[in-house]
């Protein structure tokens, strides 16, 4: 792997330097300076040689799951590797790294396939019995006898099912059956958003803005967080995980990303009719898409702020395990700000 830049080199921060009111957090421009800066914490580690060496293995793993050469290089695009560089910096093993990056390629490419993209195949009346499937090759069904054989048959034969299967055997490899079982069951509660947005679109209704964001809760990058203690190498006690005051906090930062992506997609998603916080607060107030997106803004730099009090709140908490996870959230949104800043699907 070559030397980094200084300007790629990772800015190592320990649990003891997690202090808040710092330069941890920063306005940043984006879309080209176009619009209010976002409030954000700054990204700890820029290292493009890791990230193209996670893309490799994840390039060889596409295919050992059955995409074909195309939807390879389509896949490769969205660069996972960079963004599980970027929002993991507690880890440098590519081996390691690789565990999220598996796991975002398949939530993405179930996402494409069968939620958002119609050139893909992906058809909203289809769509709950996919994700049936989907739970069922993440969480098997026991020995069922001869009823296994076609289930079994069903999920080897698409792709889709054998790469959230293979992606979840791999996480194994790192992860107690108590992360693994909290990854299954926020992945299945986003599953239950891309229903209610199924159900929009064939119903043919507009979802108001705090129904997007009900929808949101469950269908955001919170599900990609679920890792953060894999890939760092520790392991977040459930007590702990699921406190109500750790759960708000990594709440509020998936959901501060989610906004995020939804301003850099606000012409990809008003191309393809998908719903978004700008767009459904433009229908809902009958305002302009700027106008729009400076209240998407103020909502996302609030939750954003609402986070780091969230964090602060909890610095008093004499857990290390606890004190990692929460700088692991901070890292994942400014890690999460770069690679929408720097990636092509994205540029507006």
């Amino acid at each position: 792997m070559e030397k980094t830049s200084a300007k790629e080199e990772r800015t190592d921060r320990g649990v003891n330097d997690c202090e808040l009111g710092n330069p941890a957090y920063t306005l940043r421009c984006w879309n080209n300076g176009v619009g209010a800066p976002l409030y954000c914490p700054t990204t700890e580690r820029i290292n493009n040689s890791l990230a193209d060496e996670i893309n490799e293995r994840l390039a060889a793993w596409e295919q050992d799951c059955g995409f074909d050469e195309d939807e390879i290089k389509k896949i490769q695009k969205c660069r996972f590797g960079h963004l599980v560089m970027l929002t993991h910096p507690d880890c440098d093993d590519p081996d390691r790294l690789l565990v999220a990056a598996k796991m975002n390629a398949a939530w993405w490419l179930a996402d494409d396939y069968y939620a958002d993209d119609i050139s893909l195949g992906a058809k909203p009346d289809l769509l709950p019995g996919r994700l049936v499937l989907a739970m069922a090759a993440m969480d098997p069904l026991p020995p069922a006898g001869e009823f296994s054989v076609p289930l079994d048959k069903a999920l080897a034969s698409e792709r889709i099912l054998v790469a959230l299967r293979s992606a979840l055997d791999y996480m194994a490899r790192y992860a107690t059956a108590e992360q693994i079982q909290r990854t299954c069951y926020a992945t299945f509660a986003m599953f239950v958003s891309w229903n209610g947005y199924a159900a929009w679109k064939q119903a043919g209704t507009c979802p108001l803005p705090w129904e997007y964001l009900a929808a949101r809760q469950h269908d955001s990058f919170y599900t990609s967080m679920t890792l953060i203690d894999v890939i760092g190498g520790y392991h977040l006690p459930a007590d702990l995980f699921y406190s109500p005051r750790v759960r708000r906090a990594a709440f509020q930062a998936g959901t501060a990303v989610v906004l995020l992506n939804d301003l850099y997609s606000i012409s990809r998603d008003m191309a393809d009719e998908m719903p978004n916080i700008v767009l459904q607060t433009a229908v809902d107030r009958g305002c302009s898409i700027e106008e729009a997106t400076a209240v998407a803004i103020h909502l996302h730099n609030g939750m954003v702020r609402d986070f780091e009090e969230s964090h602060r709140s909890l610095l008093s908490i004499p857990c290390r395990e606890l004190q990692q996870f929460m700088c692991g959230l901070r890292a994942w949104m400014g890690g999460a700000f770069e690679w929408h800043d720097s990636n092509p699907r994205y540029r507006r």
